[in-house]
């Protein structure tokens, strides 16, 4: 499935569109080698478990690599619960090491169910740019009677 092959769903006319996972590597000055898992199509119950094992790949050859990974989900349909459901178990490691995967430009409806899921292994941005420089966090506030 991953590197533009297609899942094992089945395509049928009228049916949801097939899914195909495509990387991307490339170097950015700003933010070093990343690597984005481009998702196009839907993610439903057929083909969840085939989605989360290539994203569970993806994302160990990133870390293996040091490569920061970003999964687009601009052209992808979360279709069922499953969907999400794969999402979040190829992304459980990170949310125990307190990382993130980030997730750029999904379709207000995979927005929603993102949301409503609330993964702590992804986070959700609308561009490219915020999820390859994420705003710097804010100092903590000095203790009450500290100048």
């Amino acid at each position: 499935m991953e590197n533009g092959q297609l899942s094992h769903a089945r395509v049928r006319p009228g049916g949801p569109s097939p899914l195909l996972l495509r990387t991307v590597r490339e170097h950015r000055p700003e933010a070093g080698d990343i690597s984005v898992l481009k998702a196009r199509g839907t993610v439903d119950a057929s083909n969840a478990a085939d989605f989360s094992t290539a994203l569970a790949g993806h994302i160990g050859h990133a870390d293996e690599t040091g490569e920061q990974l970003v999964l687009d989900l601009t052209e992808a349909y979360l279709a069922c619960s499953d969907a999400v459901r794969a999402l979040e178990r190829a992304t459980a490691f990170l949310a125990v090491s307190g990382r993130v995967l980030p997730v750029v430009e999904p379709r207000p409806h995979v927005r929603e169910s993102l949301r409503t899921a609330g993964l702590p292994g992804v986070r959700v941005h609308a561009t490219m740019a915020s999820a390859l420089n994420p705003p710097e966090p804010r100092p903590a506030p000095a203790p009450p009677g500290d100048t």
